[in-house]
C-alpha cells in the first residue's frame, strides 16, 4: 500500500498493470486487486517512494498489493487521473501506469487476506474498473513484442 514509504510526491501516484500470457491461448491477460476501503476493482498503486524509481515504485506496489513481481517497464506505459478521498475531501491524482511482465508469485505477501486478486481478459478487465482514462488504457493493453 505505500503507507510504510515516505511519500516524494503528493498528488502524482504509479500503478502497476500486471500482465501475463495465457499458456493455452498466447492471450494478455491483467491482474486487478480490489481497493482496502472501497472493494472496487484497481491496479495495484500507491505514492511514488524515495530512493526508487517510479516503476520500481509501482513494481513494489504490486508486490505489496498481489504478490507478484516480474520485469517493469522503463517509461510508463500511460497515465489517468481521478479523486482520492484523503480526509474527507477529494485531492486530484494523476497516476503514471508501468507495465510489469508477471514472472513470479509469492504464496504469501503483505496484503494477503486484505484485497481480492483476479486475473481477467484486458476487455474483462476494462469492465471492471471505474476511472475511464484507466478503462480505455487496459482495453487497448498489448504486451510489448517480445
Amino acid at each position: 500500500m505505500g503507507g510504510t514509504h515516505p511519500v516524494v510526491n503528493r498528488g502524482r501516484q504509479v500503478a502497476a498493470l500486471c500482465w501475463r500470457l495465457q499458456p493455452e491461448t498466447g492471450m494478455p491477460e491483467i491482474l486487478l486487486v480490489t481497493s482496502l476501503r472501497t472493494r472496487r476493482w484497481i491496479l495495484p498503486k500507491g505514492w511514488p517512494m524515495r530512493g526508487m524509481s517510479s516503476g520500481e515504485a509501482a513494481a513494489m506496489e504490486a508486490l505489496e498489493e498481489a504478490g507478484v513481481g516480474g520485469v517493469v517497464s522503463e517509461a510508463p506505459i500511460g497515465r489517468y487521473h481521478y479523486l482520492k478521498e484523503k480526509r474527507g475531501r477529494a485531492v486530484p491524482c494523476q497516476v503514471d501506469v508501468y507495465g510489469v511482465e508477471v514472472r513470479h508469485t509469492l504464496v504469501t505477501w503483505p496484503e494477503k487476506g486484505h484485497r481480492d486478486i483476479t486475473w481477467l481478459s484486458p476487455a474483462e478487465a476494462a469492465e471492471r474498473l471505474e476511472e475511464p482514462e484507466l478503462r480505455e488504457l487496459v482495453r487497448g493493453f498489448l504486451p510489448p513484442a517480445p
